[in-house]
């Protein structure tokens, strides 16, 4: 099905999301807080396990339902950055996990017994060359020794899991590249106690984002996922299904950035007239809304390719870049629609226009989709 059905699901959700306005996330800006609250009602509705298969009690539902989920949580003005990563990490479980590993945690994230919200990737120095990363993890008898850091490792302080990619074999002494690095799960609590710290970053937004470091934490060897060196290929085969869940929540923030200067400029009287009847304040809302369409049409086509199980690179990718330049596109038209009231907090536009702004550098940067575009679909030279 394309994201834009599941009626009844959208509804269900801005019921839920209906119950946390904007003065909720205002408040929890000022705290540079997690929105616990938020993130439990979305968890205990189902919407959080919707990807799990119904035997791990989850709802079983496709990537596209998934999609339509989070849209609906950005059209609605709330952030689905505080928790969207457990959709796109399942992935990695779903696929190569064994069934004891399936068993063992699948029921309880389900539940929200536990909270897989940690993505381990990013480091420092690679920033998004994974291949290059220095984490090491070694074999030491039935455990993992890991050592390392990672950064931009959002809501790793409201996580009990983290999904880890490290090397395990030198860079040196692989044939390619990608091999060598291996995927764990990762049980926060017990790596506190061996080793592990998290530092916070404080950024323009409200995301929760950290560095993690490593020094010396043992890791049980079982909790590797699949096999020792392949979690380079783990890793991509859910970035699929992460651009196409980024791609939705940009589809929802620019609806929600749409409508909000739409109503404003409706409203807003200057000598004598609505601003809305000005071409000048018209076009870019305009524009902005055909933007919002055609990334909208790439995201389902993305998301029904991914369900048939088919290649779906290209679109994936194309649907993120698009989505992410029309909820930019959106958030502009918004603030120059709104004039001075766009900076003031009360109106939710500058929070919004801040935390859509990041879709244009993570999960992938725009510069990559296009050299992935042009070397992958155009054949053009590697740029890198």
């Amino acid at each position: 099905m394309p994201i834009q059905d599941y009626a009844e699901i959208r509804a269900e959700v801005a019921k839920l999301c209906a119950g946390f306005p904007g003065d909720y996330w205002q408040k929890l800006e000022r705290e540079s807080a997690y929105p616990s609250e938020f993130v439990n009602a979305l968890t205990e509705a189902g919407y959080l396990s919707a990807l799990i298969p119904e035997e791990y009690g989850g709802s079983g539902l496709p990537l596209s339902a998934a999609a339509a989920i989070l849209e609906e949580v950005q059209r609605s003005g709330c952030n689905g950055g505080a928790c969207h990563a457990q959709m796109y990490i399942m992935g990695a479980i779903l696929r190569h996990g064994n069934d004891k590993q399936k068993r063992q945690y699948l029921p309880k994230i389900a539940t929200g017994a536990l909270r897989l919200q940690a993505f381990g990737v990013t480091e420092p120095s690679s920033g998004t060359d994974t291949t290059s990363l220095k984490t090491f993890a070694r074999r030491d008898g039935d455990h993992y020794v890991v050592n390392g850091q990672k950064i931009w490792t959002s809501r790793a302080e409201y996580s009990d899991l983290m999904l880890l990619l490290a090397r395990t074999t030198p860079k040196d002494e692989v044939a390619k590249k990608t091999d060598g690095l291996s995927v764990f799960i990762v049980d926060m609590q017990e790596a506190a106690k061996s080793g592990m710290t998290i530092r916070p970053i404080r950024t323009m937004m409200n995301h929760a984002t950290t560095e993690v470091f490593f020094d010396n934490v043992r890791i049980p060897a079982e909790n590797l996922l699949g096999e020792e060196g392949k979690g380079f290929r783990y890793i991509l085969s859910g970035m699929n299904a992460e651009r196409i869940l980024i791609a939705a929540e940009c589809v929802g923030d620019a609806k929600w950035f749409i409508r909000k200067a739409s109503d404003y400029s409706r409203e807003r009287v200057v000598f004598g007239r609505p601003i809305g009847q000005n071409q000048g304040v018209q076009f870019p809302i305009a524009r902005a809304y055909a933007q919002m369409r055609a990334a909208e049409l790439m995201v389902a086509e993305a998301a029904g390719l991914y369900e048939k199980g088919e290649n779906c690179g290209e679109e994936a990718n194309i649907a993120k870049m698009l989505a992410a330049e029309a909820s930019w596109a959106a958030a502009e038209a918004c603030v120059q629609t709104h004039g001075g009231f766009a900076f003031a907090e009360e109106y939710d536009v500058e929070r919004k226009f801040r935390e859509t702004r990041l879709y244009q550098v993570a999960p992938i940067s725009t510069n990559l989709i296009l050299s992935f575009i042009a070397e992958h679909v155009l054949g053009l030279p590697r740029s890198y």
